[in-house]
């Protein structure tokens, strides 16, 4: 075993300051990230609708979006393993990309109590609006 730490130090150091640069980036970037959403992002009425036709800056954008989203879910899992912030690249990665059911798996995860109030503490100390959610549906009954 100690043969193979040695003979793996580089690497293993590489990983290791990759996995300190994570926390720390994480650290910062995440209220930032967190205060740019507008508080009415969730709202159905805010969603933001595209025309048909996208031009092709557009698609890079969009492609370019996906292929960091993409990167940043590979690292994330590689840092499960690793000390740093696994999930949370994860769940980074994963609202860069665009997919079927994307807006759902948000507002689920939003929902969430405890992740609601953490993002809307930290939303507060940024000087920003608490996020608003639309109400849940009750299930219909039918009365025979």
């Amino acid at each position: 075993m100690i043969e193979w730490l040695k003979e793996h130090e580089a690497a293993l150091t590489l990983l290791g300051l990759f996995s300190a640069g994570s926390v720390v980036l994480a650290v910062f970037l995440t209220p930032w990230a967190l205060s740019l959403i507008s508080a009415e992002y969730f709202l159905p009425d805010q969603r933001k609708w595209s025309p048909p036709g996208l031009s092709c800056v557009r698609w890079l954008i969009l492609g370019l979006r996906n292929l960091l989203g993409v990167a940043l879910v590979l690292v994330g899992v590689v840092l499960l393993a690793l000390p740093g912030q696994g999930l949370l690249t994860i769940f980074a990665g994963l609202l860069l990309m665009s997919f079927p059911g994307k807006r759902s798996f948000e507002l689920r995860l939003v929902r969430l109590p405890f992740v609601l109030k953490s993002v809307n503490w930290v939303r507060a100390r940024r000087g920003r609006a608490p996020l608003q959610l639309p109400r849940l549906q009750a299930p219909h009954r039918d009365i025979e």
